[in-house]
C-alpha cells in the first residue's frame, strides 16, 4: 500500500477576496467560508479567527484540531465520515502544513475540552501553540448538551472536519513543494535483508470507553466501541481513517490532527529495513469493564504473536480507568515473549507524589512518560481571548474548577488563570509530539 502526502508548508493566513494558495501565502474568504459551515442548520453562530504563532491569543473552549486536505481525485479525507465509505492508505493526498483547523465552543465547554496559549509561558504546552490556525468558533442549537459535563459537539466537530476539506480546495491542482512517500510491503513479501531485523508493531489504543455511541474515536465511521482489536496498515490512520472523539481530560486526547500526523508512526516508519521490520498496527481500543478489557489483551497478544513480532510499541489515549487497559496489554505481550515499551502519561496529583498509573505490573520495566497531568500550571492574562474562558471554571473543563479552597477560582478576574496540565489541549502529546523529558533531583 502506497500512499503520498504532497505537502503545501502554510507561512502565513490572510483573510481575502478568494481562497487560494500562493508563495505560501493561504487566503479565505471569510464570508463565504461561514456559509459553507452555516449550511448545517444545527450551527446558531459561527465566526472564523486566524491565530498564528506569537499572536496574544488565549483559546478556549478548544474541542477539536484538523490538518486541512484535499484528495486530488475527489474522494473524502475522512471516509465513513464526511465522504464514502472508501479504503484510505493509498494514492495522493493534498495538505496544508504548519496550519490547522481549531473548533472551539463560543459558549459551553465541558470536561474533554482544553485551552491553547498561542504566546507567553502557556505557548509551549501544547504543539498546536506553534501552529498557523484557522479558528472557528461556533455554537449550535444542541441544548440538552449544554449544561453536560460530557458533550457529543457532533455539529461543532463535523463543521471542522468539512472546513478543513474546504479550505484545502484550494490546493487540490496545485504541485505540492515537496512529498512524502509510505509505501510499506506485505508481511509475506519482504527481503531477507529486511526481515532479519527485529519485527516491530504498533498498538494503538484509542478512546473508547462511552457505550452510548457518538462521544469515541471513530474508525471509517466507526464507534471503536463496537469493535475488538485488529491490524491495520499505519498508511490508513496517516489517512484520515481515524477521526478523533470527544471524550477524556483533554490533555490525554489525539486529535485528528494527532492522527493524522501521528509523529510515533513516521518515526517506525524510518527505522524499517534500517533497525527493525516494521509489521503495522494493531489498533485496540480501550473499555471500562474487566473482562473487555482482558479480551483486548488476549487480541493484541494473539495478533503480535501471529505477525511474528518481536517488540511493540502500547499508547494509550487517556488515563485512569484507560490504564488498566494499558498495562494489562503490556503484560499480555510480555507474557507472549513479545518485549514492550510503553508510552504514557501520568496522574502523580498536583504535589508529583502519587501512583503515577492506577495499576501497575513490574513487567512494565519500559515505560515513557509523558508528563504529569495533574501538573499545576499558573498564567498571567492574554490580550485577546478567543471563545469563552470561563468554560475553564464553570463548565468543569477537566484541569479547571470554579472554586478551590486554597487556590481559588481558576480564572480569577484580571484575566489570569490557574489549572492543571489536564486543560491543556492535546498537551501530553501521547502520540510523539512529546518535547519533555526527565530530570534527576
Amino acid at each position: 500500500m502506497r500512499l503520498e502526502i504532497g505537502n503545501f508548508y502554510v507561512r502565513n493566513i490572510i483573510f481575502g477576496e478568494k481562497l487560494s494558495f500562493e508563495s505560501g501565502i493561504l487566503t479565505i474568504n471569510k464570508g463565504e467560508a461561514l456559509t459553507y459551515i452555516r449550511a448545517d442548520e444545527r450551527i446558531t453562530e459561527a465566526e472564523l479567527y486566524i491565530a498564528k504563532p506569537g499572536d496574544p491569543i488565549r483559546i478556549c473552549p478548544v474541542k477539536e484540531a484538523i490538518e486541512p486536505r484535499v484528495r486530488p481525485d475527489g474522494r473524502g479525507v475522512f471516509p465513513g465520515y464526511t465522504g464514502d465509505l472508501e479504503r484510505a492508505g493509498n494514492g495522493t493526498v493534498h495538505a496544508l502544513k504548519n496550519c490547522s483547523v481549531l473548533v472551539v465552543g463560543r459558549h459551553w465547554g465541558g470536561f474533554q475540552d482544553g485551552l491553547i496559549d498561542m504566546s507567553g509561558e502557556g505557548q509551549k504546552y501544547t504543539y498546536f501553540g506553534q501552529l498557523n490556525n484557522i479558528v472557528l468558533v461556533a455554537d449550535t442549537n444542541e441544548v440538552f448538551e449544554q449544561r453536560e459535563q460530557q458533550k457529543k459537539n457532533d455539529a461543532l466537530r463535523r463543521a471542522g472536519h468539512k472546513l478543513a476539506e474546504y479550505i484545502a480546495q484550494c490546493v487540490k491542482e496545485l504541485k505540492p513543494e515537496e512529498t512524502e512517500v509510505y509505501d510499506l510491503d506485505a508481511l509475506i513479501r519482504r527481503g531477507e535483508d529486511v526481515e532479519k531485523l527485529p519485527s516491530v508493531v504498533y498498538v494503538m489504543q484509542p478512546q473508547s470507553q462511552m457505550e452510548e455511541l457518538g462521544y469515541n474515536d471513530l474508525v471509517y465511521g466507526w464507534d471503536m466501541n463496537r469493535m475488538v482489536p485488529t491490524v491495520m496498515h499505519p498508511n490508513e490512520i496517516l489517512d484520515g481513517a481515524l477521526v478523533s472523539g470527544s471524550f477524556m481530560p483533554v490533555s490525554s486526547k489525539w486529535s485528528t490532527y494527532d492522527f493524522q500526523n501521528c509523529p510515533n508512526i513516521k518515526a517506525l516508519y524510518r527505522e524499517h529495513g534500517k533497525t527493525i521490520n516494521f509489521l503495522g498496527v494493531i489498533m485496540s481500543n480501550l473499555n471500562v469493564a474487566l473482562e473487555q478489557k482482558e479480551r483486548a489483551a488476549l487480541f493484541v497478544a494473539q495478533i503480535a504473536n501471529t505477525l511474528g513480532a518481536d517488540g511493540a510499541v502500547v499508547a494509550e489515549e487517556g488515563y485512569g480507568n484507560p490504564d488498566a487497559d494499558f498495562v494489562g496489554c503490556i503484560v499480555a505481550l510480555e507474557d507472549a515473549g513479545v518485549k514492550t515499551v510503553g508510552i504514557s502519561n501520568e496522574c502523580t496529583g498536583r504535589d508529583g507524589q502519587s501512583q503515577p498509573l492506577v495499576t501497575l505490573d513490574e513487567k512494565c520495566d519500559a515505560i515513557v512518560s509523558c508528563g504529569n497531568v495533574s501538573e499545576l500550571i499558573e498564567l498571567p492574562p492574554m490580550e485577546i481571548v478567543l471563545g469563552e474562558l470561563e468554560a475553564l471554571g464553570r463548565d468543569g473543563l477537566s484541569g479547571g474548577w470554579a472554586a478551590d479552597e486554597k487556590l481559588g477560582p481558576s480564572v480569577r478576574e484580571d484575566g489570569s488563570i490557574i489549572m492543571e496540565n489536564n486543560s491543556m489541549f492535546c498537551g501530553d502529546q501521547v502520540c510523539g509530539w512529546s518535547p519533555k523529558t526527565m530530570k534527576e533531583f
